[in-house]
């Protein structure tokens, strides 16, 4: 019988948390940016929102009848792929771009290799770059009051002032969910009060991009441009709603660290020496390469088991 029996080791918990409701959870805590978002950008925000939602659970089911395989858009994780999707995207989107994009997201990133839980990297960022990489001029072209203008990342990497204050509440152009970090903030304690994430992987993440940020981007310790850098673009979003991901992100104690050192110094390295202002798609999809090697190097040695030495017979005859 023990042949047949494999345990984990304790503590054993049962908990009533199943996929579904911590996809719940996510949505729940994404609606404050995102709110916010269709009120910073108006009503065409709100349809791309619907209209990549929508395309990831269709394509999703859609590919689950045709592969004959079991259908499971109750989840709800093709929702947060959408909704993710959708919140970093320029809200002057052309529609059918932003519905190419979540097709990719689900399809190759996600359901060709095998579904939730089988993906390399996180779904919604891998559909994100597909589309930078594809549909460039409209990827980056923001607009904010009917007016096109550089992002705040943009603006600081030219040598620019931005106001710390707009990146904190918003005011300032962007994509969908990247503009207000205080509305993000207030999603990410959500999900850490619901139990869903912890402090680990973002404040390793961000602690490490500001080391990075004083060490090497010739600014110093400028608490204005490390401010700037923090709140301008998709890092706090990313941080705390995309590289945390269940799926795409290290499990052991210490792999959860170096994971967002990596993160935090790839972040560095794309924005201080990089041809774009931005990098944490980038940083993030990386590092979610990275992660089988991170947890084969962490993974903590099983209680009772101690690597036999050779001895010097052994040694001899070999």
């Amino acid at each position: 019988m023990s042949d047949l029996l494999h345990v984990s080791s304790s503590p054993h918990v049962r908990a009533k948390d199943d996929t579904s409701r911590i996809m719940l959870y996510v949505i729940i805590a994404l609606l404050p940016t995102s709110l916010f978002g269709i009120f910073n950008f108006g009503p065409r925000a709100l349809l791309l929102i619907l209209v990549c939602i929508f395309t990831c659970v269709i394509s999703e089911f859609l590919f689950e009848k045709i592969t004959k395989r079991k259908v499971t858009v109750k989840d709800l994780s093709a929702v947060v792929t959408g909704l993710l999707l959708a919140l970093n995207l320029p809200h002057t989107l052309p529609i059918w771009q932003a519905v190419v994009g979540s097709v990719f997201a689900i399809v190759v990133v996600k359901m060709l290799f095998g579904g939730l839980g089988q993906n390399f990297m996180n779904p919604a960022l891998g559909g994100r770059v597909f589309m930078l990489v594809s549909f460039a001029a409209t990827m980056t072209n923001f607009e904010f009051d009917g007016v096109a203008s550089a992002t705040p990342l943009a603006m600081i990497k030219s040598g620019e002032s931005v106001n710390t204050l707009d990146l904190l509440i918003g005011r300032t152009g962007g994509t969908i969910g990247e503009t207000s970090t205080l509305f993000v903030l207030i999603g990410a304690i959500i999900l850490i009060l619901l139990g869903v994430i912890d402090l680990t992987i973002p404040g390793a993440y961000i602690v490490s991009f500001v080391v990075f940020l004083v060490l090497f981007s010739g600014h110093g310790f400028d608490s204005n441009y490390i401010v700037a850098q923090l709140c301008g673009g998709g890092l706090m979003l990313g941080a705390f709603f995309m590289a945390t991901d269940y799926v795409t992100s290290p499990i052991t104690p210490m792999g959860k660290v170096l994971f967002g050192i990596c993160l935090g110094v790839l972040t560095g390295l794309y924005r201080i020496f990089g041809n774009s202002a931005e990098g944490v798609s980038y940083a993030i999809i990386f590092s979610n390469l990275l992660v089988p090697l991170i947890e084969k190097i962490t993974i903590p040695r099983a209680f009772g088991i101690v690597r036999q030495k050779k001895t010097k017979e052994v040694k001899a005859n070999e």
